[in-house]
């Protein structure tokens, strides 16, 4: 990237400073960040100053708001357990379910301030443009990785645990027979694979491997796999959480339930 001269810099100035002969700055690049910040993002300044760039990497300089963002970033779950996600700065970018994650979380923010009309737009924004739909009012802990992100869908009364993978095409629906509490409680760490259904008020247990395209209509216990149509029980998980080790090919026929 080119770097601003001198020139360019002062012409960016304010005509006002430049008349009452406040050029001078120039020979000062600690104040440099102060004034351009604003009209300029600090990865595009491009001044290869030691100084000036001590003062931007002081915690005093930096923007709070990019700061928390940069810190959630790597508490995501995308960049461990995701093997297409380069880089934090490619999930926060690029990656569609994690934008649509953290757009859910600004939703059920506004949903719990009572500002559910806001929340409901900000819901159906997310499924025009993502093709998620993760109604705000659902409940959905850390560490969460929605990989891909096309057409997961999660209802009003649905938690999450934290640590869980989903799928591209996962659903946590209701049966259709049922009102109120009626969608699925998802414990910590399990591994829902892609287009699987989990459907009604049920619970599925701590590190329970799902397979490819299950329909789920019964509780499941803890650390167990399920797979079919309906889905049954046809093995154990080995791995304390499924949900990070991404293994779904990880039994053998010894491990099969008759």
């Amino acid at each position: 990237m080119a770097h601003l001269s001198h020139k360019t810099l002062v012409s960016l100035m304010s005509e006002h400073e430049a008349e009452e002969g406040q050029s001078n700055i120039l020979g000062s690049f600690s104040s440099w960040p102060h004034r351009l910040e604003k009209a300029f993002p600090v990865y595009a300044m491009g001044i290869p100053n030691p100084a000036l760039d001590s003062s931007l990497h002081n915690s005093e300089c930096l923007d709070p708001i990019w700061d928390a963002i940069r810190k959630e970033a790597k508490l995501e779950a995308f960049k461990d357990r995701d093997p297409a996600c380069l880089s934090y700065c490619s999930a926060l970018l690029y990656m569609k379910g994690f934008q649509s994650l953290q757009v859910y979380r600004v939703a059920h923010a506004l949903w719990g301030q009572g500002r559910k009309i806001l929340a409901l737009a900000l819901q159906s924004r997310i499924s025009e443009v993502f093709g998620v739909d993760i109604h705000p009012a659902a409940k959905i802990g850390d560490g969460i990785l929605v990989d891909h992100g096309t057409g997961v869908v999660i209802g009003e009364t649905a938690t999450i645990g934290n640590r869980v993978s989903l799928m591209q095409g996962v659903t946590l629906g209701g049966t259709g027979k049922e009102t109120g509490n009626r969608h699925p409680k998802v414990a910590e760490g399990v591994l829902i694979g892609a287009h699987a259904s989990i459907l009604g008020n049920i619970r599925i247990g701590e590190c329970v491997m799902i397979a490819a395209g299950s329909l789920v209509l019964q509780e499941v216990s803890p650390h167990s796999i399920v797979a079919g149509v309906p889905a049954k029980v046809i093995g154990r998980v080995h791995d304390h959480y499924p949900s990070l080790t991404m293994q779904q090919d990880e039994t053998t026929e010894n491990d099969y339930i008759n």
